[in-house]
């Protein structure tokens, strides 16, 4: 069995917010009207600068609705310093918008290295993780990212089997996972068609389940029906619908980006395509998604890789994945989101990988120090040393459906727990079409 190592930071560092603006050192960040986190960007020979990238504004923007929180809590979680290299540090965060544009992310990544931080991380689909690690790649700085289907990340960025990247290192999971989270709600179904509807458009992370998931389904006995490569914004989903219904599918999958996911269920209810069950990626992680779509989001279900349920705990100050998932309600007023685990771990690896070095300047050190990680964290057991390339650690999400809730308005419950029996179930798989 693995051992995974805490971090052992235990609340031993000062962490300075970064991004547009200025604020007193420590403060929590707050949004500046052009849309980033506000915080100091000066910097010291003592300091270790930590360049953050997400989309805040923009189509994706759901992804990352709970940075401003987590940066504050990360900073409470250091506050005391912690000593690196021989000396006493203080890490600085400088965050960056990418607006939901992976031009405006090469950017962004591009000005934070001439900056010179010392590592960049960043989080939310291949249009923000894959420039950001491109840029990071080719100007050798130590790069971490999730939120992102490690085979597009590492495909899409024209990796080599076997020898991965030198700087720049993944955790999520990928095409296999979701094969294990989805497919086994598709087995409990009590559908009497293998036809599966697939909603995927023409980008890199679609791409990556028209080529990989698709294998994975045949080889299983199920038949991807799909809609076809669109591009991204589309207004009408007629055809595709028209397909789906023809095909006589009662099982439903995608991975657009949110807007077009909202319009074409919309689409797809008005014009009578009603799935037995709707197995969605990419979309219907968030609470705000599901207000959006309201009452049709029902039993809507998706992959859960981190959640208050999750056994998971802080390897800064052993904040459990609950008390986290807790302390966003009661400071935010609003209800928890999956990107806040993943958010978190971002800079618990980084933290980790600037304690783990000799020389937390020297970024070649660095950089080793993320490809040969293994923690245990908030999102729990990280293992870079043994994904499917190298410098990639998988997550095993499970299956949960949008349902009514209490204090909120939609409550995922965890249905499906067979990728990873250490989060508990909390309800009955139930028909996204009753």
């Amino acid at each position: 069995m693995t051992n995974f190592p805490t971090s052992g930071v235990s609340r031993r560092s000062l962490l300075k917010g970064a991004g547009y603006g200025a604020a007193a050192l420590g403060a929590v960040p707050l949004l500046s009207a052009c849309g980033g986190l506000k915080g100091s960007s000066s910097s010291s020979s003592d300091a270790l600068r930590i360049g953050y990238v997400s989309p805040q504004t923009g189509p994706l923007a759901s992804f990352a609705s709970a940075d401003n929180f987590v940066v504050s809590q990360v900073q409470a979680a250091v506050a005391k310093g912690m000593k690196i290299g021989g000396k006493k540090r203080r890490l600085e965060i400088v965050v960056k918008d990418t607006q939901s544009n992976s031009n405006r992310a090469t950017e962004v990544t591009r000005q934070l290295i001439n900056e010179g931080v010392d590592l960049i991380v960043g989080s939310s689909t291949p249009d923000t993780t894959n420039p950001v690690a491109d840029q990071c790649e080719a100007n050798g700085v130590p790069n971490v990212t999730t939120i992102a289907p490690w085979e597009a990340w590492f495909h899409g960025r024209k990796g080599k089997s076997g020898e991965g990247f030198k700087y720049t290192t993944l955790f999520f999971f990928g095409m296999q996972q979701f094969a294990d989270c989805f497919m086994p709600m598709w087995d409990r179904a009590g559908v009497s068609s293998k036809d599966v509807a697939a909603l995927w458009p023409n980008d890199t992370d679609a791409n990556a389940f028209r080529n990989g998931l698709s294998p994975m389904m045949r080889k299983k006995g199920w038949t991807p029906v799909d809609g076809g490569a669109y591009e991204d914004g589309a207004t009408d989903f007629t055809a595709q619908i028209t397909k789906f219904k023809k095909s006589g599918a009662e099982l439903f999958t995608c991975t657009p980006i949110p807007p077009d996911f909202q319009t074409f269920w919309k689409q797809a209810q008005q014009q009578g395509f009603h799935p037995k069950l709707a197995t969605v990626a990419k979309v219907m992680l968030f609470p705000t998604e599901a207000e959006a779509l309201g009452r049709l989001s029902k039993n809507i279900a998706t992959d859960i890789w981190w959640s208050p349920f999750h056994p998971y705990a802080s390897a800064l100050d052993g904040t459990t994945a609950k008390q986290l998932a807790d302390r966003y309600a009661a400071k935010t007023g609003k209800q928890w989101t999956q990107a806040l685990g993943s958010i978190y771990s971002l800079f618990e690896v980084a933290i980790q990988a600037f304690k783990d070095a000799d020389d937390p300047k020297d970024k070649d050190e660095v950089a080793k120090n993320l490809r040969e990680m293994k923690i245990r964290c908030m999102s729990g057991d990280l293992d870079f040393t043994t994904g499917p390339e190298p410098g990639i650690a998988l997550q095993h999400p499970v299956g949960g459906q949008w349902r009514p809730g209490k204090d909120f308005p939609w409550d995922v419950v965890i249905v499906d727990n067979t990728p990873n029996q250490a989060v508990p179930l909390g309800g009955d798989l139930e028909p996204t079409r009753p």
